[in-house]
């Protein structure tokens, strides 16, 4: 195994700088487009559409990127396509209280005291366990807990670059289930219950219908995780040589707990005044329309603000105790100064924003889904079989579509009423996606964070590429694959319920 890693972190560095790599699919993208647009290829299949709720007959066409309405297209839209690529704003939207946090010195502190106090024996499993509750949080994971997971492992006399694998594996490898019900569970069961009335109009399932096996994943896959961790990815990095100095893990100064002390007074009047805004009814952070706070309300769609105003706030108030900041404008320096840093990362995510609109223009990935969809729905298997292949067709379609609801649109109105039919119980459908489309998360070209990854990775070791973070995760994904599909399979064979009935 150590071989192995060691081979594709050689063999994944030599590759190109990601923005040529992006440049190169561009250009595959466009001669692909071209040959299955001259051969007319499409697919008619049925969609459920997340907003009016009814399913649709679709036909779908490759479009062809070298015809005129193609080139028409590729060459007004790259403006719209940047500032239309939502990583960007949520990055810089998290950066600016995030920006403040690190450079006033509360996020090194507060690694420091987690050193401090963290029991060494769950130090990985609760930095893997904070990154899969964070998904209820959107992003916030990849840009909150990441640094901060490969700087404790760094505090602690371990390689950084284990940590930031560990918290990466919990926020995107095990993705689409939590402890918590989250507002993309309000959304994929919606679309299940569309397609679900294809069969049966009087049948449904809720929002917690996988809520058990959401529970039960969470905790095991983030055991597991913790046991990859240690037990193959710190053995293959071996002891961090990369230079940066370990701090002391010496207790805090009188600057430091007066600065933890304003910082935890901010949290508390911070949370006081989002619980003023969001629990009494009728609050206007809840939905106007139903008065929910975790479903289409203000709330959740405002997450990433909140989360930037609250490290803006706790940062600022740490600063202002620790001595580290003496006014506004000096916050507004360190965010500037956190802004640069980002030159790199902005440029690939304009390449990266290019091939996504540009693949999506031509329709591929949809006729490709639709044909395995085809497939499988022909297929003579059922039970486990149908599973196994379902898990696996969904994390092959995850390199190519990352989106959990975009895909589960397509795929919901084939899978759901064809399980039924064959007398299965359309939770356990929903559960199997779950399953196969979060572990490919930490390794697809395709996820706009592993380029983030690569950037957080390059502050402890200077040579960090590509190959590095795929090295790094395949482990991850591998084995949580395997190790997944058979506690599903075995979930299934059991007859345990998903959830509550």
């Amino acid at each position: 195994m150590d071989r192995f890693l060691t081979t594709i972190e050689r063999v994944g560095n030599k590759v190109p700088h990601p923005g040529i790599i992006f440049f190169i699919l561009i250009a595959i993208v466009i001669v692909l487009s071209a040959v299955f647009g001259l051969l007319g290829t499409s697919i008619t299949y049925q969609v459920a559409d997340p907003i009016s709720g009814e399913i649709e007959t679709r036909v779908t066409a490759v479009r062809s990127l070298l015809s005129a309405e193609g080139l028409r297209f590729m060459i007004t839209s790259p403006v719209s396509n940047f500032l239309g690529f939502g990583s960007v704003g949520v990055i810089i939207i998290a950066m600016v209280g995030v920006g403040v946090a690190e450079e006033s010195g509360l996020i090194a502190t507060l690694v420091r005291k987690i050193v401090l106090v963290a029991p060494r024996s769950i130090f990985t499993f609760i930095v893997v366990m904070l990154g899969v509750v964070s998904s209820i949080a959107a992003d916030a994971g990849y840009l909150v807990l990441v640094p901060l997971g490969a700087a404790a492992f760094h505090s602690l006399g371990r390689h950084p670059l284990a940590g930031l694998a560990a918290a990466f594996s919990g926020v995107a490898a095990v993705f689409l289930v939590n402890v918590f019900v989250t507002p993309t569970d309000a959304l994929l069961a919606a679309m299940t219950n569309d397609a679900i009335r294809l069969v049966d109009p009087a049948r449904e399932v809720t929002l917690v219908g996988n809520l058990y096996f959401m529970i039960v994943s969470s905790l095991l896959m983030a055991v597991l995780c913790t046991l990859i961790t240690e037990k193959i990815v710190e053995p293959h990095l071996g002891p961090y040589t990369g230079g940066v100095p370990i701090e002391p893990a010496e207790g805090m100064t009188p600057e430091q707990s007066k600065g933890l002390r304003n910082a935890g007074i901010a949290l508390v009047v911070f949370v006081a005044v989002m619980a003023l805004l969001t629990a009494p009814p009728n609050s206007v952070l809840r939905s106007p329309v139903t008065g929910e706070i975790l479903s289409g309300s203000p709330f959740m769609d405002g997450l990433i603000i909140q989360i930037s105003a609250l490290f803006f706030a706790v940062g600022f108030a740490y600063g202002k105790g620790a001595g580290t900041i003496a006014n506004l404008t000096q916050a507004i320096g360190m965010i500037v100064k956190t802004f640069s840093g980002l030159a790199g990362l902005i440029f690939l995510l304009l390449v990266i924003a290019q091939f996504i609109a540009f693949f999506n223009f031509t329709n591929m990935a949809t006729v490709l889904a639709a044909n395995l969809a085809s497939f499988l729905q022909n297929a003579p298997i059922n039970g486990v079989g149908y599973i196994i292949i379902f898990v696996l067709i969904i994390a092959l379609l995850d390199i190519l579509i990352t989106g959990a609801v975009a895909k589960w649109a397509i795929l919901a109105p084939v899978f759901i009423p064809l399980f039924m039919q064959l007398g299965g119980d359309p939770n356990l459908v929903l559960a199997a996606y779950r399953v196969g489309d979060s572990p490919m998360n930490v390794i697809t070209p395709l996820n706009v964070y592993l380029g983030v990854m690569v950037g957080f990775a390059a502050k402890y070791q200077k040579d960090a590429g590509i190959g590095t973070i795929v090295s790094l995760m395949l482990p991850y994904t591998g084995i949580l694959l395997i190790a997944w599909t058979l506690l599903l399979i075995a979930w299934y064979v059991a007859g345990l319920p998903l959830g509550p009935a």
